[in-house]
């Protein structure tokens, strides 16, 4: 591993474009457009205000910034630098800007929900839609990028609008039998939706595109419902990870529950690897030395197996019915790229990370950390995980075992988010004012683990 030297940028933001060759970096209003290898400045682009949105036309020809305050998109050209387009969605806010597939039209939501406005980059031209509902999955487009499906609410019931993106012209339009839509997700292969009812009821629907129900499924009733919903990659199984601190594997041949997944604070269970972080402090001179610069105290960290058995997580302890959303649950679900594991977290148990193997239908591994995960994240190429715990360590997983890696020279960084780079040939480690660039120079030797799923 290689690690580039630490650069600024703003928010905790970065992004690589699609086709892996640039990297999209805001700093405060200044857009910089840097090589994905050396990091070199290329391009810079003076933005209106402040950065608060940055995201890739799928393309890689151009870049979209926007701030919210002042309701304002900008559009920049890699191939032509002094080509420029500015939206002003004036008196109707902003408060959501996203590139079509297409990447020659721009979708704005206006502040309440009031409408989303199709921007056309070709033509000038604008057109709208009316009454999207107000949740954050309420938009999405499918998968080949020939639709997009969007949640309406009218006259208190649940819609959903399909439209083709090509001339977007609706194609199809039908109710939910949804009381209060929480949220739709295309299957990987786009073929059906998946629908699910806010938390306070367990609901989770299958439609297909034509609008007809093809399963409708509920685990419980009288108690907080769906938290996380995740298709595999294959669009064979659907992970659906609720409060009751339980993930359900659902199959798309019957879709019926095929496995239950427990996260249990006591795992007794020997067909489980647990790795176990643990921290090796500063001492003498040096631990005093670091307390007055204000740096951490931490000189290492490394992950030990634990062969004991049973084993306790620590978990936090939740009064229900006093809270309006409980630190309880599974909310977080990744499916690797092959198919073969899923990553969750229970949020009762913030510093504990949990693989799982989709072949076997059983637990592969424990991380259990000193500080709850910020964020963790699968290699988009292989099974490799990377996961970051507000320190300036990275931790990696894979089927061959585990590996802790320190940012060198910089022990002020504290990583909250991780973007893998679209080959998986790197990763930036974001903090708040900062980042960092891991670069791979082949696999990482890890720790011996059985590699078997």
């Amino acid at each position: 591993m290689n690690f580039a030297e630490i650069l600024r940028t703003s928010g905790s933001q970065l992004a690589w474009s699609p086709d892996g060759r640039f990297c999209a970096v805001p700093v405060t209003a200044r857009l910089e457009i840097r090589d994905s290898s050396s990091l070199q400045v290329l391009i810079t682009y003076n933005c209106t205000d402040l950065i608060q949105v940055l995201e890739w036309s799928s393309d890689s020809s151009y870049v979209l910034t926007g701030n919210y305050k002042r309701c304002v998109t900008e559009v920049w050209s890699i191939e032509d630098p002094d080509w420029k387009c500015k939206i002003n969605e004036g008196s109707a806010g902003l408060i959501k800007v996203c590139w079509a597939p297409d990447s020659r039209h721009i979708l704005t939501t206006a502040e309440f929900y009031l409408r989303i406005t199709v921007w056309s980059l070709v033509s000038k031209t604008v057109s709208y839609i009316k009454h999207p509902k107000n949740i954050a999955q309420g938009l999405q487009f499918s998968p080949d990028h020939d639709y997009l499906a969007v949640v309406e609410r009218k006259e208190c019931k649940d819609y959903i609008s399909l439209m083709e993106t090509k001339s977007w012209h609706l194609v199809k339009h039908f109710e939910v039998a949804t009381r209060d839509l929480a949220g739709v997700q295309w299957s990987s292969d786009g073929s059906v939706l998946a629908v699910w009812e806010s938390p306070l009821e367990y609901k989770i629907l299958i439609y297909s595109l034509s609008g007809h129900s093809l399963a409708t499924y509920s685990a419980y009733q009288w108690s907080l419902g769906i938290k996380g919903v995740s298709w595999s990659p294959s669009s064979q199984f659907l992970a659906i990870g609720s409060y009751d601190q339980k993930v359900r594997l659902m199959n798309h041949l019957t879709w019926r529950i095929i496995a239950d997944f427990t996260h249990d604070s006591i795992i007794d269970s020997e067909n489980c690897v647990i790795f176990k972080e643990v921290e090796k402090p500063l001492t003498g001179y040096p631990a005093t030395l670091a307390s007055v610069q204000g740096l951490p105290l931490i000189l290492e960290t490394t992950y030990e197996e634990e062969e004991t058995r049973p084993v306790s997580l620590a978990s936090i302890t939740t009064e229900l019915g006093k809270q309006a959303s409980p630190r309880i649950g599974v909310g977080t679900l990744l499916f690797s790229r092959d198919n073969r594991y899923l990553a969750t977290r229970n949020d009762n148990m913030p510093a504990t990370i949990w693989i799982w193997s989709v072949p076997k239908l059983s637990l592969k591994a424990v991380l259990v950390h000193v500080n709850p995960v910020k964020e963790f994240t699968w290699d988009p190429r292989q099974p490799r995980l990377a996961l970051c715990t507000g320190s300036n360590h990275v931790y990696f997983w894979s089927p061959f075992g585990c590996l802790t890696v320190a940012i060198p020279g910089a022990p002020t960084l504290q990583i909250s988010s991780l973007r893998w780079h679209p080959s998986g040939s790197s990763i930036a480690l974001m903090g708040r004012d900062q980042f960092s660039v891991c670069f791979f120079d082949g696999q990482p030797k890890m720790m011996g683990l059985n590699s078997s799923a």
